[in-house]
C-alpha cells in the first residue's frame, strides 16, 4: 500500500529519512480495526518523530501520522482516537505508563490503510469533512483537554493563549471563542496576531506585552520564552496549564516567588482520551465550529507539508488526503 514513512534519522535535516512510497498492507489484530484512511492531518510529532525523538532505530521503518479519518471495514465514518493503551488499562488513557501514540510503536495514518484497537474509534458526524475531523485527534484534543478538563475553564472567564499559530494555539483559540471564553492572544508576528482576531480571539499582543487585564487561566505551548509571561499574566489564583515547550524547556526563571506568594496552579496536561475525542466532535457538530485548515494536499505531496511546517509558515492544520 502507499505510505510516508521515516526510514533514518537526521536531528539537524529531518526531511532526509522521510520516504513516500509503498509498504506492506497491516494485518488487524483481535480486537483491532482496519481504517481506510480519507485524511490525515501533521503535526510536529511527525518532524520530531524524523528527528529520533520519540523513536526507536529498532522500530524503523515506522509509517507516520498520528491523526486520520476515514471509513472503518463495515463503511463507517470514523475519526481514529492515536492514544494506544494497554489492553488492560482501564480508565483515564493519558495516565497509563506504558501508552504510545499510532507511529511510536503501531505504524502510523499516513498511509492507504492504518490498523488501531477497535475502541479507538469515534463516529464521525456527517456535518464534518474527513478533512476537518483529521485535524482534531492530536492538536484539537490537547486543546479541549487544556481548555476544560485540567483547565476548568468556565463561560465568561478570560484565557491567554501565548503564541498564535500552530495547531494547537489555534485549536485553543477557536475553542475558547465558542466556549463563552474571553480569549487573549499573543504572537511575535503581526501576519499572525491579525489571523488570531479573524478566527475568534477578542484581543493580540504582541509576545511580551504588558496585558491590561489579569486572566483567570494561560494555555501554554511554547516554554522558556512566554513562561515569565505567562505567569505574571495571571489573577491571584490562576491557572497556568502547559502541555508543551516548543522554545524549550530550560527557564532563566521559574518565578517561584510569585507562583507561591499569589497561589498559582501549574497543570501538566498531555494529549486526551477517546472519550474527550467524542465530546470534541459532537461539541463542533453542535455549534457549528470548525478547524482552521492552513492548506490541504494529496498525501503523495507529503515532503512539501513536512517542509512547510519545518519553516514555521503555518497558521492552522496541514492535511493530506488519499
Amino acid at each position: 500500500m502507499f505510505a510516508v514513512y521515516a526510514e533514518s534519522f537526521d536531528k539537524s535535516e529531518p526531511l532526509n529519512g522521510l520516504v513516500v512510497g509503498e509498504r506492506p498492507d497491516p494485518v488487524a489484530p483481535d480486537d483491532w480495526a482496519t481504517v481506510t484512511v480519507k485524511a490525515a492531518s501533521l503535526n510536529h510529532h511527525d518532524l520530531w518523530s524524523l528527528r529520533g525523538v520519540g523513536l526507536r532505530e529498532e522500530g524503523l521503518p515506522m509509517i507516520l501520522g498520528c491523526d486520520a479519518a476515514g471509513l472503518d471495514e463495515d463503511g463507517n465514518e470514523v475519526v481514529v482516537h492515536a492514544v494506544v493503551s494497554d489492553p488492560a488499562w482501564t480508565g483515564d488513557e493519558t495516565f497509563d505508563p506504558r501508552r504510545s501514540l499510532l507511529s511510536e510503536k503501531h505504524q502510523g495514518t499516513f498511509a492507504d490503510k492504518v490498523v488501531v484497537p477497535r475502541r479507538n474509534l469515534v463516529p464521525k458526524p456527517p456535518s464534518m469533512s474527513f478533512e476537518e475531523a483529521a485535524t482534531l485527534p492530536t492538536a484539537w484534543l490537547t486543546a479541549y483537554r487544556m481548555l476544560f478538563t485540567q483547565g476548568s475553564l468556565k463561560p465568561g472567564e478570560t484565557v491567554l493563549v501565548q503564541g498564535a499559530g500552530g495547531g494547537v494555539a489555534t485549536a485553543l483559540i477557536t475553542l475558547g471563542r465558542a466556549a463563552g471564553l474571553r480569549v487573549l492572544a499573543t504572537s511575535r508576528d503581526e501576519a499572525k496576531r491579525a489571523r488570531a482576531l479573524e478566527i475568534g480571539a477578542h484581543e493580540v499582543y504582541e509576545s511580551g506585552a504588558r496585558l491590561p487585564v489579569k486572566v483567570d487561566a494561560v494555555m501554554e505551548t511554547v516554554g522558556k520564552a512566554t513562561w515569565s509571561h505567562s505567569i505574571r499574566s495571571l489573577r491571584p489564583g490562576g491557572r497556568i496549564v502547559i502541555s508543551g515547550t516548543t522554545s524549550g524547556p530550560d527557564l532563566d526563571d521559574a518565578e517561584l516567588t510569585r507562583i507561591f506568594f499569589l497561589q498559582l496552579s501549574v497543570i501538566g496536561s498531555t494529549m486526551g482520551t477517546r472519550d474527550e475525542l467524542d465530546a470534541l466532535v459532537r461539541f463542533l457538530d453542535a455549534t457549528g465550529t470548525r478547524p482552521l485548515i492552513d492548506h490541504t494536499l494529496p498525501m503523495e505531496q507529503a515532503r512539501e507539508g513536512f517542509a512547510a511546517m519545518a519553516q514555521g509558515d503555518v497558521f492552522g492544520k496541514i492535511v493530506f488526503t488519499r
